[in-house]
């Protein structure tokens, strides 16, 4: 069951201290910084998501979006960036949520889980069994010879994430092509915990202050 308050937005891709004051003043919950991708747009060097980090107060989370898959690698990446809440991007193995959990108890996992198909529902509740304390629902494509894991401005299958939301007992997350158009038919289908945005509020790659203000306004 998802929370019936305000719906939390998560401003992914930011690029620039500048970019996270803008979206946290115009209300966001969390940001997005995004490490190194095999493909898709907004990845930060390591030691500008930590500087972003340093300066975004509490309680704003830092997504730390990692491409690792490996627990040395997880935990090496998060030690650079300093992150509060680790996104992990592809799958990884059953032990890995524990042996993070056990290495840095205090900060928070999400699992992205790439909306293809019903299939997709089995393995959302497998990684909350696991361990992962939050699920985002994205149109990536990790079956391509170059993986697809996030940044693809698709919308996928909003009728299997309505399930996965319905069946999970933790906070999900919807991304994927979404924008102030679709804001309010994305909550209403799917009634996710929170939205993850990017493209849809940037205009030639940059966060767009009018974009971001009335995709806010629909959200009140």
């Amino acid at each position: 069951m998802q929370s019936p308050f305000r719906t939390r937005v998560k401003i992914c891709c930011i690029s620039s201290i500048a970019e996270a004051q803008t979206a946290i003043r115009l209300g966001a919950d969390a940001l997005g910084l995004v490490g190194r991708m095999p493909s898709g747009p907004g990845v930060v060097s390591d030691d500008l998501a930590a500087q972003v980090v340093q300066v975004t107060p509490p309680p704003i989370a830092t997504f730390m979006l990692t491409s690792e898959t490996t627990v040395d690698g997880i935990l090496a990446h998060q030690r650079r960036v300093g992150a509060n809440t680790i996104q992990l991007v592809d799958a990884v193995s059953a032990g890995t949520y524990t042996q993070l959990k056990a290495a840095l108890p205090s900060v928070k996992l999400v699992q992205v889980i790439h909306v293809i198909d019903e299939r997709n529902i089995d393995e959302a509740l497998l990684a909350v069994q696991l361990g992962a304390d939050t699920l985002l629902l994205d149109s990536g494509n990790p079956n391509l010879a170059v993986k697809e894991l996030g940044g693809t401005g698709r919308i996928h299958n909003w009728q299997v994430s309505r399930q996965i939301v319905e069946q999970s007992p933790v906070p999900v997350f919807l991304a994927g092509g979404l924008n102030s158009n679709n804001v309010r038919e994305a909550i209403d289908s799917v009634g996710p915990f929170g939205l993850d945005i990017c493209s849809g509020v940037r205009t030639n790659g940059q966060l767009d202050t009018q974009k971001l203000e009335a995709f806010m306004r629909l959200l009140s």
